[in-house]
């Protein structure tokens, strides 16, 4: 009898076993659970993504010409499953390209996989399915269409489609595929700014401006046109009064040192870095270090019905020093209150907006920075140099939404370790690994020979 009770137990036990199993084959087909250990998320939708679906108010629906007999729609329907799952009103439907061949012409799609993204009355053909692209296409979709920037040309400026270390190709390259179009403006071929121009930008002339365009400039401001300036050190002999004076503000003279560079590890005081800002729209959320080697002080001499924001600014080892500095030298140089150099926290950064002059904005913006070379080929891969022009540019064409997106890449792709660190690692994986499995082998060779 109770040999007949134990086999009655494994039998039951054996079909709850079984009903668990199916439970849970049924549950599977019904709910789905995804884990990321990843920084960011990086293996599924990244931060930035997901911020700007946020933005979407609407739903957005995405027409892909993919022919049935490909695996097209397989991967295009698997791929869109990231954002789905954040933004469930994002629709996808297929479209047999074989079926509508005039359609196809009209729509100039030539790539078997191509994708329609339609919001609102706007659409984005997108021919590249990666999230990079689709994002940026989403990104074009809330701006509405491309923003006009036009930069000053002709007197030395750093170039928007350059290649050389000054230049600011690298970054223009960006954000034109998040839909901003940069054009040259040369004073010598026109007399004003072209209507429609989004925003101008001024990036550090390094030749005094004529006459007549430093006048162009500040005629462009009193109509209403939002301004990026990126002054230097000594720009203040480039015939740029009547604009400082057109935006209430002064570039003060000298060059920012900071004396605290030394315990970070820089060996030119010139350099300026900071990782905490003051309040302001631009970098509102914002906690990236950012470098800026050669800035000038700025500072605001009157309001001019301006609303004046600083959101960069120096720390308080800082001060304007005037005497030339070597590349080398950090130790010769000294704060001197009698030669008027003006001690830290100063600012390098304002933000300014006011009620527009023209009748068809509302609101006129400009941002003056006492640096360019931030945004330079050079150094644009510093730490949050990046992520901080696009918020400036972002907040400058009004497009507040898109303002503190979380910026691109992950925060583990670099591994850093020391000198005694990368010793550790070495003997622990070259003697410590070998000499514990022998010591294991062993022991149980030993075991086994007891036995």
């Amino acid at each position: 009898m109770r040999a007949l009770f134990r086999r009655l137990d494994g039998w039951l036990f054996a079909v709850m076993l079984l009903l668990a199993a199916a439970a849970l084959g049924f549950l599977s087909t019904r709910f789905a659970h995804v884990s990321d250990w990843t920084a960011g998320g990086r293996t599924s939708l990244s931060a930035q993504s997901r911020a700007v679906l946020a933005r979407l108010d609407g739903p957005v629906e995405i027409t892909s010409y993919a022919s049935p007999q490909s695996d097209l729609r397989q991967t295009v329907a698997g791929f869109l499953q990231r954002y789905q799952a954040v933004k469930p009103d994002l629709r996808l439907r297929f479209v047999d390209p074989q079926q509508d061949p005039a359609a196809m012409r009209k729509l100039g799609i030539t790539v078997d996989g191509a994708l329609i993204i339609r919001y609102g009355q706007r659409e984005q053909r997108l021919d590249e399915l990666s999230e990079r692209s689709l994002t940026n296409a989403l990104e074009r979709l809330i701006r509405g269409s491309d923003r006009m920037v036009a930069f000053v040309t002709g007197d030395g400026e750093r170039r928007a489609d350059g290649k050389a270390n000054a230049d600011m190709g690298t970054f223009m390259a960006q954000l034109e595929s998040r839909g901003m179009r940069a054009v040259p403006l040369n004073f010598s071929q026109v007399s004003a700014v072209p209507e429609h121009t989004d925003l101008v930008v001024l990036a550090s002339p390094t030749v005094a401006l004529p006459p007549g365009a430093a006048q162009a400039l500040v005629d462009y401001v009193q109509r209403g046109g939002n301004l990026l300036w990126l002054t230097e050190p000594a720009n203040d002999t480039l015939g740029l009064d009547p604009l400082a004076s057109a935006l209430g503000v002064h570039v003060l003279p000298g060059v920012l040192v900071d004396g605290s560079g030394a315990a970070l590890g820089l060996h030119d005081p010139r350099i300026i870095t900071r990782g905490d800002y003051p309040a302001q729209a631009i970098t509102h959320g914002f906690t990236f270090t950012t470098l800026f080697p050669q800035a000038s002080a700025l500072a605001q001499v009157s309001q001019r019905d301006w609303a004046v924001a600083p959101f960069l600014r120096s720390g308080p080892q800082s001060w304007t020093e005037f005497q030339p500095i070597a590349n080398d030298a950090t130790s010769d140089i000294r704060f001197d209150a009698a030669a008027g150099e003006l001690k830290g926290p100063l600012d390098f950064g304002l933000a300014l907006s006011r009620l527009s002059p023209s009748p068809d904005k509302s609101e006129q913006r400009a941002v003056v920075i006492g640096d360019g070379d931030f945004l330079s080929n050079t150094f644009l891969g510093n730490g949050g140099n990046r992520a901080l022009g696009e918020r400036v540019f972002d907040w400058l064409l009004g497009d507040d939404k898109l303002v503190d997106l979380p910026p691109r890449g992950a925060p583990d792709r670099l591994v850093q370790i020391s000198q005694g660190g990368l010793n550790a690692i070495s003997v622990g994986f070259l003697v410590v690994l070998p000499l514990l499995l022998l010591l294991i082998g062993g022991t149980i060779v030993w075991r086994r020979r007891r036995r």
